[in-house]
């Protein structure tokens, strides 16, 4: 793997090249978003005998919705991070894979676990539909509460110990890493999925109720878990990472993707 641990390399990660780690994260939140829709809500309709009949960046429509359906997209973004998860403990020799792998694994776990707590608190979307009909729903709301908060408690911790060797061991510089590798990423995401989900088919409503709850709300850990490295409490020793530089060919992919998840995807495809 590629590695620098001099002071100067440690420096260009503070220096991080942003236009390079804007297109990683577009690349991963659409990613993430079509394991939702399309592999997850997708694949349990045509699993339960239903018809696809429209997905877009915000929403699936199957002709027999049913509870696996409903939680279909939640499970498929927490095994993609799983996978992920397993994928970031691989030696890469590239220091943009390595990253990439990283935020696939951060932006679908926390995503996967903030839907519970989201559908919990708001009373609305796939969790919501889930529970309705099996028991009292005060207390099936407070459970996906309870299971949500400590889920993203636990996946926001497996992210930022995997975080740590791209930020170094300096207590002075390591949470301006983390800021870079974190914040710029989360808004880059967001930016997307409310653009992409500004031209869906069923309404403006879907903008703020999954566009944005997905987004800025379900990855909302990357905006603030950064933090942590303020704390010298929180150790970062151990190997440590190159520099992420500046890649055309991340770039142009981040470019076409974007042009491919809101021009296409963004109004919805119709397959009946």
């Amino acid at each position: 793997m590629s590695r620098d641990q001099s002071p100067a390399g440690r420096e260009r990660v503070v220096q991080g090249d942003l236009p390079t780690l804007v297109a990683i994260a577009v690349i991963v939140y659409a990613v993430a978003d079509v394991l939702h829709e399309g592999a997850g809500h997708g694949g349990a309709c045509l699993l339960t005998g239903g018809h696809a009949l429209v997905e877009s960046t915000v929403h699936f429509d199957c002709s027999a919705d049913n509870r696996l359906v409903d939680a279909a997209g939640t499970i498929a973004n927490l095994i993609a991070g799983a996978v992920a998860w397993r994928m970031s403990r691989v030696r890469w020799h590239s220091i943009h894979v390595a990253y990439c792998v990283w935020l696939t694994m951060t932006v679908n776990l926390l995503q996967g676990g903030g839907y519970l707590l989201y559908s919990g608190v708001a009373n609305i979307g796939d969790w919501a539909d889930f529970i309705k009909g099996l028991g009292p729903q005060a207390v099936l709301r407070v459970g996906l509460i309870g299971v949500g908060a400590c889920l993203y408690a636990f996946f926001v911790w497996i992210a930022l110990t995997a975080l740590a060797p791209f930020v170094g061991g300096d207590l002075a510089s390591r949470w301006r890493i983390a800021r870079r590798l974190t914040l710029g990423p989360y808004l880059a995401g967001g930016i997307l999925s409310c653009v992409a989900g500004l031209f869906n088919p069923v309404g403006m409503i879907l903008i703020g109720i999954s566009a944005a709850a997905a987004s800025l709300g379900g990855t909302s850990g990357l905006a603030w878990m950064w933090q942590f490295f303020r704390n010298p409490r929180f150790r970062t020793d151990g190997p440590q990472l190159g520099p992420l530089r500046r890649s055309a060919g991340w770039i142009i992919a981040g470019a076409v993707t974007a042009a491919a998840f809101i021009g296409l995807l963004g109004p919805g495809v119709r397959f009946r």
